[in-house]
């Protein structure tokens, strides 16, 4: 980009098949002490070839290109077929460059809810080689004047209702202009192809990486060239339509990716188009006869505790990422839909999607985020030690291929404390894998709880509070001690009518795990904070009266 230069890392070309001495079940090299993916090898392009994501998306689809919508709004009802969409896109590209001024390079700030006019507007701006800024709508007016000083927009697309929150000095077009209604029908004439290189940044995502402040990803063309070959290799044969309901808003990292593979691979994907809840996601998919949808966690326990009367017989599988879904609510939204498969997975903004299951066989594995994706290369490290680990040895993942971000915008540190020399991205995630190639996620490294000389992981002890009867919803957080340093302490938000105790609480988990991991201390709270994608939000968690009052 021209406006804020970027530190990137030096990362290795994209990987080969697998490792020749590779396990070919667990898919670990004893060699190099790496796992590699068990899934089909994808060939991707040329990395010298210049190829836009959008000249990618497009030039997977058929032709003719398909008859049914490519997009569906669930709020209006609106659609909009692949034809009218790549016209738009084409309109929107010529618009871009001759009445805004956009050139390769150039960052866009987007903020506005979803609607048919946000993914062509996407699509647009990658072919051009202009840069994608999407934003939360309800962010407020000192977050986005955050945002906006890592980006560096050249101008900003936002809803009427949104745009008064960004910073004056941002050149803004209102996409409910009629302006904005004019680039969707320019003349695209003889538009000039832009040559855009893999390696360009494509993306700006938002993220707090593995601690501290917000940060800009940066994330090429090839990160999601890469990502969307993998799925295309696993698409349905001819004749299976995929109707894909998106549960993640558009600008975050698991919704615009699964956009743009949706386009991609010819699917209708319907978009909520507003702030409706479960209850309308659930009507949302039984109106479109969704065959798969994503979801966070908070989204597959209120499924399954939903009193919808619906069987969701077209639904096949959910997607389910963002945050760790607890075994009991797995178990419990299968009881409640048991032809429904949850296929669990995990990634972030800065490595994209590293890991997934695919098929009913795998998503027996209910506490796994299922095998390494496509072209995705994994090592786990003692962190106290440095020292490489193999199959069931837990350690902090790290990451290399072709889905890692760039790096972060105009932060030098952050990228050096993220990356290795090699090119390994640093998780924080604490992992294993299983001797069938399966990854667990353990924990984050940040939020071990030191407990004398030995780490206790909280998300284990929320998984088992999950279980106990009286627990709607649990979290497990460090308190100070003088004796131990820390110990583990447990805020639970009963069930109504329940009239569960401290020791109740306390002699679940003693029963169940090491003396050095029971749970020393109860809090009953009314709520766990809880981040977008469902995670539960430490930040806010470390607020908590009893928390916080303890660090006076």
């Amino acid at each position: 980009m021209e406006e804020r230069a970027i530190v990137v890392p030096n990362h290795l070309p994209p990987l080969s098949p697998s490792a020749p001495s590779s396990d070919p079940r667990s898919g670990f090299d004893s060699a190099s002490r790496t796992f590699h993916s068990l899934r089909p090898y994808v060939p991707l392009p040329p990395p010298d070839r210049p190829l836009s994501f959008a000249a990618y998306a497009f030039s997977l689809l058929p032709s003719p290109l398909p008859s049914h919508p490519a997009i569906v709004n669930a709020a209006t009802g609106d659609t909009i077929s692949f034809v009218d969409f790549i016209t738009q896109v084409r309109s929107l590209a010529a618009a871009l460059r001759s009445e805004v001024g956009l050139a390769k390079g150039h960052v866009v700030f987007i903020l506005a809810p979803p609607s048919l006019d946000i993914p062509a507007l996407y699509l647009a701006i990658l072919s051009i080689g202009a840069v994608i800024s999407a934003a939360n709508p309800a962010s407020t007016p000192a977050e986005l004047a955050r945002l906006v000083s890592l980006s560096d927009p050249h101008i900003a697309f936002a809803a009427s209702q949104d745009a008064a929150k960004l910073p004056s000095h941002v050149a803004t077009v209102l996409l409910d202009s009629p302006r904005f209604r004019s680039f969707l029908d320019a003349d695209a004439g003889d538009l000039v192809e832009e040559e855009v290189e893999q390696s360009d940044v494509a993306v700006i995502q938002y993220s707090s990486g593995t601690t501290g402040m917000v940060k800009a990803a940066a994330l090429s063309h090839l990160n999601f060239i890469a990502m969307v070959a993998g799925f295309h290799s696993l698409r349905k044969p001819a004749g299976g339509e995929e109707v894909t309901l998106l549960g993640a808003p558009l600008f975050h990292s698991m919704g615009f990716f699964f956009l743009m593979k949706g386009l991609a691979l010819g699917e209708t994907t319907v978009v909520m188009g507003g702030r409706g809840g479960v209850k309308e996601m659930i009507q949302a998919a039984e109106r479109y006869r969704a065959t798969a949808m994503t979801a966070s966690p908070p989204v597959v326990v209120a499924m399954a505790r939903s009193l919808e009367s619906v069987g969701l017989t077209a639904l096949e599988y959910v997607t389910c990422g963002g945050a760790a879904l607890p075994e009991a609510a797995a178990m419990r939204f299968m009881r409640r839909f048991p032809h429904i498969q949850i296929r669990q997975g995990y990634g972030s903004t800065e490595a994209g999607g590293i890991s997934r299951m695919i098929c009913k066989e795998e998503c027996h594995r209910m506490r796994s985020v299922g095998r390494l994706s496509q072209h995705v290369e994994a090592m786990l490290v003692d962190n106290a030690t440095g020292e490489t680990l193999s199959i069931g040895k837990t350690g902090e993942l790290w990451l290399r291929g072709p889905s890692i971000m760039l790096g972060y915008v105009g932060n030098k540190q952050a990228n050096a404390n993220t990356f290795d020399a090699r090119g390994w991205l640093k998780t924080g995630d604490l992992c294993y894998f299983d001797e069938d190639g399966f990854l667990y996620v353990v924990d984050r490294l940040k939020e071990l709880i030191k407990y004398k000389a030995y780490q206790v992981p909280p998300a284990e002890l929320e998984h088992l509070l999950q279980y106990l009867p009286g627990v709607a919803d649990a979290a497990v957080a460090s308190y100070p001690d003088e004796e131990a340093g820390q110990i583990p302490m447990a805020l639970i938000v009963r069930q109504p009518n329940s009239k569960l105790t401290e020791v109740e609480v306390m002699n679940f988990i003693a029963k169940q795990v090491a003396p050095y991991k029971k749970i020393r201390k109860v809090v009953f709270t009314n709520k766990i904070p809880k981040t977008p994608s469902g995670k539960i939000s430490r930040a806010e968690l470390r607020n908590h009266p009893v928390l916080k009052s303890s660090r006076l």
